[in-house]
């Protein structure tokens, strides 16, 4: 009888079991994006949101507390600068999972887990796309008629290279 035991087992032990969690914990920190099965999703998602909560307030003690369980500095410094801080209006459910099509090796059920703030990098990235195709107005230079003659002739001309001697 499974009285009161929570969790998947995911077909591991319970060390193997709790360093997968560690290290997929640590690439959807790090990338905001994973791609892995929905059983192991369904339970990185209770390992991910607790510590995304803790992050929101930012303490030594919290932090260690962290480092404790993901036992990365880089991915601990991200998630209470730039993480915490991010969801700090959200109650919770700061990760999503949405099926794929199934692996084709052993037909496993895939999922993309990710972050569900990733909105603002993509909005920054549209906004240059936007920047980028709208030409700048430039001021106005005034030139004499023959300096305007031979820019737009040179416009609307291709300059011919000169053939290399050899």
């Amino acid at each position: 009888m499974r009285h009161r035991n929570s969790g998947r087992q995911l077909s591991r032990n319970a060390s193997h079991r709790h360093a997968m969690m560690r290290n997929m914990a640590t690439s959807l920190l790090q990338h905001e994006t994973i791609r892995t099965t929905v059983p192991k999703a369904k339970e990185l998602r209770r390992v991910v949101e607790p510590l995304i909560t803790m992050a929101k307030v930012d303490s030594i003690g919290l932090r260690r507390l962290a480092h404790s369980r993901l036992r990365d500095d880089a991915v601990v410094e991200k998630l209470f600068a730039d993480l915490g801080p991010r969801f700090k209006a959200r109650a919770g459910g700061y990760t999503r999972i949405l099926k794929m099509e199934p692996r084709p090796g052993d037909n496993a059920d895939m999922a993309l887990m990710q972050l569900v703030d990733s909105a603002p990098v993509a909005t920054e990235k549209k906004e240059d796309k936007k920047a980028a195709k709208a030409p700048k107005a430039e001021p106005k230079k005034t030139k004499g008629k023959k300096a305007a003659a031979d820019e737009s002739e040179s416009e609307t001309k291709p300059k011919r290279r000169k053939k290399a001697a050899g």
